[in-house]
């Protein structure tokens, strides 16, 4: 019995020198019950890059699945799957305007990639990987990536670096340069700190809160098994499923902000 409760209420990691709740997931179960294999160790050390990669399967699998044998009148999963589609794509051009339609299918796939994952925590045995700071910044560092990318395509390493000056027009804007680009240069690396961060800190704020609630409510009737408990952390998980769409809806709208703003024709209507 006591080996049973080390195992459901033990999953917790150490971060600066405090003991954060956590979870377990299925991959905490085989490491505790192999924790002398190294395949075993290998699993806990990348759970969160294998969670992000067996979803990322999952929703391949699901849109093959979904879009296999298509109907001129689509019903059942495929209507769902071409609604969902419909919707992203009408939220994406709204901003982006028409020039925006080879964005969709990138921007489309990071939404549901991030609410996948982002939910992917209240089902029981499975983690957030949303919830792990590198997991965050390697889709900031993608966003980032492909946001100068654009910027240098649209606007020439030149015309960036003027963009970055402040597009100045006259002697006061000349002046105002060496405040305007270092002013820029921050701004552009601060998003994608900020895109991270603000992912990272609500998924693995959400997923403690119901850690925390859940072994309380296990802890309160322990002496009766250490399976059994209050369900307290029901209202927090509704509370997470909202912050899980909210939060891969932010990380996309931004990211389709700052592809925007790298549009050429948005640099000529803002110096007007």
């Amino acid at each position: 019995m006591d080996q049973l409760k080390n195992l459901f209420y033990v999953a917790t990691e150490t971060f600066d020198h405090a003991v954060i709740p956590e979870l377990p997931n299925f991959i905490t179960f085989i490491h505790r019950i192999f924790h002398d294999s190294s395949w075993s160790k290998f699993l806990h050390r990348w759970e969160s890059i294998i969670f992000s990669i067996v979803i990322a399967t999952l929703i391949s699998i699901v849109f093959y699945f979904g879009t296999r044998k298509k109907a001129l009148i689509p019903s059942g999963f495929q209507n769902f799957l071409e609604l969902a589609v419909d919707a992203l794509r009408s939220m994406i051009l709204e901003i982006l305007g028409p020039r925006g339609e080879k964005f969709v299918p990138l921007l489309g796939t990071l939404f549901i990639y991030i609410l996948t994952m982002n939910i992917i925590g209240l089902v029981p045995f499975m983690k957030s990987p949303s919830s792990n700071l590198n997991i965050t910044v390697g889709l900031a560092i993608f966003v980032f990536v492909l946001v100068q990318y654009l910027n240098i395509k649209n606007m020439g390493i030149g015309g960036f670096i003027y963009h970055l000056a402040g597009s100045p027009k006259d002697a006061i804007g000349w002046c105002m340069v060496p405040l305007m680009f270092p002013i820029e240069i921050i701004t552009q690396f601060s998003r994608p700190l900020t895109l991270a961060f603000r992912l990272f800190g609500n998924i693995f704020g959400e997923d403690t809160i119901i850690a925390a609630f859940s072994i309380f409510g296990v802890t309160m009737l322990s002496f009766i098994g250490p399976y059994v408990g209050f369900p307290l952390q029901i209202p927090f998980m509704f509370l997470g499923l909202l912050t899980g769409v909210m939060q891969a809806l932010v990380f996309t709208l931004l990211s389709t902000i700052y592809i925007l703003l790298s549009m050429p024709e948005h640099e000529e209507q803002s110096s007007h």
